[in-house]
């Protein structure tokens, strides 16, 4: 991996807000195959809410322990048989022996701490200060774990000073190390950045390598720039493949994308029952451009049966969301819909309310609402002039 000096100078791209409490699912996918398929579950409801402090990264991938023990909670560490200093004080509580061991050198303890401190678990009160000494403690063993989160702390002036040129070496530190996170999170820095000698190549091939790990927004990344031909050369063909497999992974802009991939057989054979199956897997998350062209679906009923109703509905909860013309297509389907129907149409958008995966969730709350600006907007920049090719 070829090192680059650092120069980070951050473009602030704006967000489409998408914080509405409304439940389309049943409405969008008024079938039980559907319906089970826009049943996205979340059982991790600590991760969720931990996300919004975070005006960049965040720590929804941080890992408590080294992923190369087997520890599955504090007692198993504060219990276990290591050697211990005459000094060892008698009596210590949980913390104190996690703390001493700590500083002893362990890095489980280290690891431990700093998520602890972190997040205010297992009884300590949230310290991000002190989460940032044990996460320096950690990366100064060269834990891939912890160079990773440090990083994260730095971006975002987290228990320390926010340091952009710093995170980013931690970040390069993690990801030679083989951290798919940390790849990914040092690729959008890259992006981000107004010095574009060789950094946007080096994100792509950052994507790359995280792509081949399995890490699905770099799927989801490098098959976008295939899609758009930026830095790489336009193949249609790799980029419904890798963004397929995002959409599979319920990521809700990848779900978007395959919709209108299949809808005008951009690298796949033209399928518009599959463009509205994803087009309502979006949908049910709340993805904004899926409900509008969807609703233009069903209000056109060329490509596929008609449905004013449908397209109401979404056009109504498009316009919650301050879609452009939202308001005046639903205005316009309500005259085509019998007054009966048309409260149900109301009714029905009304009680949407968006399950966003655990994936599109943690994407929205690190990278922004909708990562493909980062991308879009160095295209727009620099007009593909500067850019070479790899391939």
């Amino acid at each position: 991996m070829k090192k680059f000096i650092f120069t980070i100078s951050l473009i602030m791209f704006s967000q489409i807000t998408v914080a509405q409490d409304i439940d389309l699912a049943s409405a969008v996918a008024p079938d039980q195959e559907f319906e089970q398929q826009l049943d996205v579950k979340n059982n991790d409801e600590k991760t969720t809410d931990d996300k919004g402090i975070f005006s960049f990264l965040n720590f929804s991938f941080i890992k408590k322990h080294n992923s190369t023990k087997d520890i599955d909670d504090i007692d198993s560490l504060v219990n276990s048989n290591e050697e211990t200093s005459q000094t060892t004080p008698k009596k210590e509580t949980p913390i104190e022996k996690m703390t001493r061991l700590a500083n002893e050198g362990r890095l489980e303890a280290q690891l431990n701490l700093g998520y602890m401190y972190l997040y205010g678990q297992d009884g300590v009160q949230t310290d991000y200060k002190k989460a940032f000494q044990f996460y320096e403690m950690a990366a100064n063993q060269n834990n891939a774990i912890a160079l990773n989160n440090l990083g994260s702390l730095y971006f975002n002036g987290i228990g320390t000073e926010i340091n952009y040129q710093k995170a980013a070496e931690l970040f390069f530190k993690a990801a030679e190390q083989g951290s798919d996170d940390a790849a990914v999170n040092l690729a959008f820095i890259y992006l981000s950045s107004e010095n574009t000698d060789g950094q946007h190549e080096e994100a792509i091939r950052l994507f790359k390598d995280a792509a081949n790990s399995g890490n699905n927004t770099a799927k989801f990344m490098l098959g976008y720039a295939y899609y758009k031909g930026f830095i790489v050369e336009q193949d249609y063909h790799k980029a419904v493949a890798l963004i397929k497999e995002a959409a599979n992974a319920k990521f809700d802009i990848a779900q978007y994308m395959l919709a209108v991939m299949y809808r005008n057989g951009y690298g796949i054979a033209k399928n518009y029952g599959n463009a509205v199956k994803y087009y309502r897997l979006a949908v049910a998350q709340g993805n904004v451009p899926a409900m509008m062209e969807l609703g233009e679906i069903f209000a056109q009923g060329k490509i596929y049966t008609k449905n004013e109703y449908m397209a109401h509905i979404l056009f109504n909860i498009a316009s919650v969301y301050d879609a452009q013309n939202a308001e005046t297509k639903r205005d316009e389907v309500e005259k085509l819909i019998e007054i009966e129907k048309l409260l149900q149409a109301q009714s029905a958008a009304e009680n949407f309310k968006e399950k966003p995966s655990e994936l599109t969730l943690y994407i929205r709350q690190t990278y922004g609402n909708d990562v493909r600006v980062y991308i879009d907007e160095n295209i727009k920049k620099q007009n593909r002039g500067n850019y070479g090719t790899i391939k």
